[in-house]
């Protein structure tokens, strides 16, 4: 079978993305597991299907490189409004495995987006250490401030979190430098570290309202993290209640298509 790909990145964050709106489309996990594959496939660090919705102008569908249906990815929402937008899509109103989302491409040139993803809210987030906390933003996620980043051994220490929970977690690790916050992520499904990850960035942003961490910017109850991502930048908004309770939650970043081409599998 012949196929017809797309493959983005969001801040060094890499996806496979399908046009399955005519529904044909039906890869076995060892498909996608190969597609995904950087010596054997194309390499990525998931793959996405961009389909149609009775309720929206679209569905999105993500898979892990192991090649199982995952949980929501926030750089991969932003990578398929992007691809949206390049096919013609005018509105950015979709579903995926976490509910609704919209999104704004801020701004376009050339093969590269903008884009502005709303993600879900976020009212729980459970305190695990001094410095460590767990809670969902859509994919779960355990965050812990650490010192030294660039040096963290994360591979170790993100092998060791990503089971401790039931059903498996992602595990951030953060440090508060400047006015932003840097952030490395080791990845469920991907079983590595990854260049950025979205659900990530939100998750961390959160944390670090919640840790008493200066946002990049106040506006009344609206705060603004900027977070440094290996792969590239990214920023959260979100509007926060006295109970920290976050609504109205964005992540913000680059989308950009790396290429397209036909593969046989």
């Amino acid at each position: 079978m012949k196929l017809h790909i797309y493959k983005f990145q969001g801040a060094g964050n890499d996806f496979v993305v399908l046009d399955n709106r005519k529904g044909q489309l039906k890869l076995t996990t060892k498909q996608i597991n190969r597609l995904c594959d950087r010596r054997f496939g194309i390499g990525s660090d998931g793959l996405m299907l961009l389909g149609k919705s009775k309720k929206y102008d679209f569905s999105m569908r993500y898979f892990n490189a192991d090649g199982k249906e995952g949980s929501m990815c926030g750089n991969g929402g932003r990578c398929i409004v992007a691809f949206a937008d390049m096919m013609g899509i005018k509105k950015f109103e979709f579903e995926a495995i976490d509910g609704y989302h919209r999104a704004e491409v801020l701004k376009r040139k050339g093969n590269g987006r903008i884009v502005k993803l709303k993600m879900r809210d976020v009212s729980e987030c459970r305190k695990i250490g001094r410095k460590s906390y767990f809670l969902d933003t859509g994919s779960p996620h355990y965050v812990e401030f650490v010192k030294d980043l660039d040096n963290y051994p994360v591979d170790v220490k993100g092998k060791y979190w990503r089971y401790y929970f039931e059903g498996g977690t992602n595990v951030n690790f953060i440090e508060v430098e400047d006015n932003h916050l840097k952030i490395r992520t080791y990845e469920r499904g991907v079983e590595a570290e990854t260049f950025a990850c979205g659900t990530g960035a939100t998750a961390s942003a959160i944390v670090a309202c919640i840790a008493g961490v200066k946002p990049a910017s106040v506006k009344g109850n609206k705060i603004k993290y900027d977070l440094k991502a290996r792969g590239g930048n990214l920023s959260v908004e979100a509007v926060v209640s006295d109970k920290k309770e976050f609504t109205e939650v964005y992540l913000t970043g680059p989308a950009t298509l790396v290429f397209e081409c036909d593969v046989e599998i």
